[in-house]
């Protein structure tokens, strides 16, 4: 599908460092905390700052040779400018034995390393309030001398931002405390957040009424962000696709490349600055660009004839995550005043009489096979059978199914953009029987499918309504002209007038020919339209047109595709007045372009947040399961907290990768192990050339007992080694008794993780604490996902009692601190169900834990057992400990 594509090529990643090579050098790697390359944000309550030092070497021997004649081995020494920034400063670091238990994960085992700790406190605050820069200089032994980290590693400076009191002493600070010299015409309120400790102001300004068929243009100066040093954005990529934009602001300038829809700014004192641009209401559109002197300018286009008003938030917090939330939820108040009332009204029945969101949990956590990239264009009712017998072989009992394109009836045409949707009924050579036989047949081979879903344009097809298919003899139709571009030119579509009517058609037709769902793609031609009036009458009509017939026909079962366009986010995707819509989430996997699949991470994870706040499930696309880059994608899926989706040609799946992403149910279907909270960038302004891993933060359960997952990944060329911390886990707590923890995590070329970290509760029975977390399923990527339910106490008898409920079927893990030296068959009883599960079916693990997991095989067990599944998929497992 190349040819639908503009000129968006993935940005070229960085080159991996090689500094220059001289005759003796030993090979050393340095990891620091406070990380280099990143900023790091200092609570005011710090009175100082630990620095920790991981000095690592493969080549020993030659160290040794020089403490034969010298005292002095290894250093490291901390530079900084935390008396001012004309004065840098040494502070040496002191030599530490005391980080023995701090995990290092991924380290090469085909050779030796030798490590050295180092350690040391940067005492009180900085003068006058700066941010404090920092580098690291180091030197294996006297012979080989001092060297300077960037001159090694090529990572530039740590930033440390020391948080004040700004925000205690200012709750009515006015908006030119954060932008210098806005435009006097901008109408600023002050509004009333809900978030704490927040200042949150809605910007107003007029935009010019359309002159038909243009639109009306307006800027507007938000001002110069004052006192920051960084930034972050997410810009419109093209007309469907946001993407992330990251930056430093050195002398005060701001630039963007494209034009933006949310900016932050990370400040000097240590707070963020988070502006959102609302769009949809009453049609105008609403985005940032910059001017040639770094000012942030708000950009109004307005397709009513009417004067507008371009709509902007802006927050301030100590925080990204509380100041982003805060100008989301007041854009939701916002937009809820300007809804369209009998598209409200009827969406409301709807969910009364036809949604029943409970329903969709299959929908959105079954595992899911689409045609696009495994099966190709040319698609048949053959190809598909056979893909599908190829999985049920393999024992991947699918539970969705998306037939993707091609399956129309259309006109011919040189290409995508020449053809347009003539039937409602399938094309006659891919499925010479019709849609019903298909969907039937499928269901009648694999009834493991729940779910069939088709794919079509939000206007039809790529090239609209063919004009002499019956489509466009049954409804009015118009033509309208597209952009020059990707799509440009003139094509016919349904009159917004008689859109509603078609889609109720077109979907009843779906649903009785077996089809109850749908993937809904390229809705931004919806904006691509040229001229005003059209988008005036058509944006807000089809979109509630799609809606209605979604809700009313497939129980909101929809997929919206290529829709990160403005209008579609806040008029369709922002409300809550419906169940959660499963929406694209940044540009397409492309399985032939090496350069886009660590981008396509990088960019899912930054637009996660802003779609995290939408009421959406972002969908990261399908990807193939047998590819070079498969456990990359995999590991991104599965943290993302979205629908998982593979398009492998038939025969060639890598079931591993796969029984890791999922687990079969008690009725044999496979389902993947979703966190309950959205992925996303935790770095914020970590640019995608930054040399900073890429790390994707999500979390699973209730408050308190759940589990914080972060997902690492390495989008730059050469291998790289952070240390990630406790706090860096969602919804965790710092470790006991103020010790800071932390893993160090390295990553070569193309490496990931997943990371977890468990809730830990203590009890004590029969005098002595025992220390308890439940892991969820071992052996998968996000296996805490599969609890359900859970509940840990101690009886009266002084027996520990863990009641777990699981989604699906596999071994269970329980980290017991106490179990050494226990007895498996004595000290434990397990039951599913209220019945004892065989004794071979529960022992230690000697995968993990080191000695303290209780390994329980459900799955094992209910075969053995011979348990049916009852009117849920849900597993009750109970373990006893005496």
């Amino acid at each position: 599908m190349s040819d639908i594509l503009p000129d968006q090529q993935p940005p070229d990643r960085k080159p991996a460092y090689y500094p220059a090579s001289s005759e003796g050098v030993i090979d050393a790697r340095v990891t620091c905390i406070p990380s280099l390359g990143q900023a790091t944000q200092i609570a005011r309550a710090n009175g100082s700052v630990r620095f920790t030092v991981l000095l690592e070497t493969t080549n020993p021997s030659a160290i040794e040779d020089e403490l034969e004649s010298s005292d002095d081995g290894p250093a490291v020494c901390l530079w900084h400018d935390h008396q001012g920034v004309t004065t840098w400063s040494e502070l040496p670091l002191k030599s530490s034995k005391n980080h023995h238990d701090i995990l290092l994960l991924n380290r090469p085992t085909n050779r030796q390393i030798t490590r050295y700790w180092f350690t040391a406190e940067l005492p009180g605050q900085p003068q006058n309030g700066q941010i404090v820069s920092f580098t690291i200089k180091f030197k294996m032994s006297d012979a080989q001398g001092w060297k300077w980290v960037k001159d090694s590693t090529g990572i530039d400076d740590g930033a440390l931002h020391y948080h004040t009191d700004v925000l205690q002493k200012g709750a009515s600070l006015p908006l030119h405390t954060f932008f210098d010299n806005p435009s006097p015409d901008l109408e600023v309120n002050m509004e009333r957040p809900e978030t704490d400790n927040t200042l949150l102001y809605s910007v107003t300004c007029p935009v010019a009424g359309a002159q038909d068929p243009d639109s009306g243009y307006q800027h507007h100066r938000l001002g110069k962000p004052s006192h920051s040093s960084r930034w972050f954005a997410l810009v419109r990529l093209w007309s469907p696709w946001l993407a992330p934009r990251q930056g430093k602001t050195g002398a005060g300038k701001f630039v963007l490349d494209k034009e933006g829809m949310l900016l932050s700014f990370l400040r000097d004192d240590g707070s963020h600055v988070v502006c959102l641009a609302i769009s949809g209401l009453e049609d105008v559109v609403t985005t940032f660009i910059n001017d040639g002197n770094g000012d942030v300018i708000i950009k109004g286009r307005n397709d009513r004839k009417e004067v507008g008003q371009a709509r902007v938030l802006v927050a301030v917090a100590d925080s990204f995550e509380v100041a982003n939330a805060a100008v989301f939820y007041h854009a939701r108040k916002v937009v809820g005043t300007y809804g369209v009332p009998d598209a409200d009204a009827e969406t409301a029945r709807l969910m009364e009489d036809k949604v029943k969101p409970q329903w969709l949990e299959e929908w959105y956590d079954g595992l899911t096979y689409c045609t696009w990239n495994g099966l190709g264009q040319n698609l048949t009712d053959e190809k598909i059978y056979h893909a599908l017998d190829s999985l049920s072989k393999e024992n991947i009992n699918i539970t969705n199914l998306i037939i993707d394109d091609n399956w129309q009836s259309l006109s011919s045409g040189d290409n995508q953009f020449r053809r347009g949707w003539s039937d409602f009924e399938a094309n006659k050579e891919g499925f010479p029987n019709g849609m019903k036989a298909t969907t039937t047949e499928i269901r009648k081979r694999h009834p493991n499918v729940n779910h069939i879903a088709v794919w079509h344009a939000i206007l039809g097809y790529w090239g609209g309504i063919a004009p002499d298919g019956s489509i466009a003899k049954n409804y009015k139709t118009l033509t309208v002209k597209k952009e020059a571009g990707v799509a440009g030119g003139s094509f016919t579509v349904v009159a917004a007038s008689d859109a509603k009517r078609m889609y109720d058609d077109f979907y009843r037709f779906l649903s009785a020919s077996g089809i109850d769902s749908v993937k809904t793609d390229a809705q931004f031609f919806l904006d691509l339209l040229l001229h005003a009036p059209d988008r005036r009458e058509m944006m807000t009509a089809y979109q509630d047109a799609w809606t209605i017939a979604h809700l009313r026909h497939f129980s909101s079962r929809a997929i919206s595709c290529m829709s990160q366009t403005p209008q579609i986010l806040f008029h369709s995707q922002l409300p809550t007045n419906k169940p959660r819509l499963l929406v694209r989430n940044s540009d397409d996997f492309f399985p032939e372009i090496p350069a886009s699949h660590p981008w396509h991470i990088f960019c899912n994870a930054h637009n996660s947040l802003f779609t995290q706040h939408l009421n959406v499930l972002p969908d990261w696309d399908m990807f193939q399961t047998n590819h070079s880059w498969a456990g990359f994608h995999a590991a991104a899926r599965c943290v993302s907290g979205g629908p998982i989706y593979f398009t492998d040609e038939p025969g060639k799946h890598d079931i591993k990768l796969i029984r890791q992403m999922t687990a079969q149910t008690t009725k044999g279907k496979s389902v993947i192990l979703r966190p309950s909270v959205v992925g996303k960038a935790v770095g914020v302004y970590d640019g995608y050339e930054s040399g900073c891993l890429l790390k994707v933060g999500t979390y699973h359960g209730a408050a308190e007992t759940g589990t914080g997952m972060l997902g690492v990944f390495n989008v730059s060329q050469e291998v790289l080694s952070e240390f990630v911390q406790l706090e860096d886990f969602m919804g965790t707590e710092k470790g006991r008794s103020g010790v800071k923890a932390m893993v160090g995590v390295e990553l070569g070329v193309q490496g990931w993780d997943v990371l977890s970290a468990h809730a830990v509760r203590t009890f004590t029975i029969k005098g002595k604490e025992v220390d308890i977390a439940l892991l969820g399923l071992l052996g998968k990527m996000t296996g805490c996902a599969a609890i359900t339910g859970q509940e840990v106490h101690v009886e009266s008898n002084q027996r520990l009692r863990v009641w777990v409920q699981l989604k699906a079927l596999g071994v269970l893990g329980l980290y017991i601190s106490e179990l050494k030296g226990r007895s498996v068959e004595k000290d434990f009883m397990v039951m599913i169900f209220g019945k004892p599960a065989p004794v071979g079916c529960v022992k230690v693990s000697e995968e993990v834990g080191g000695g303290n997991v209780l390994a329980v095989d459900v799955e094992r067990a209910w075969k053995e057992m011979g348990l049916e599944a009852g009117w849920n998929n849900e597993v009750s497992v109970e373990v006893f400990m005496s």
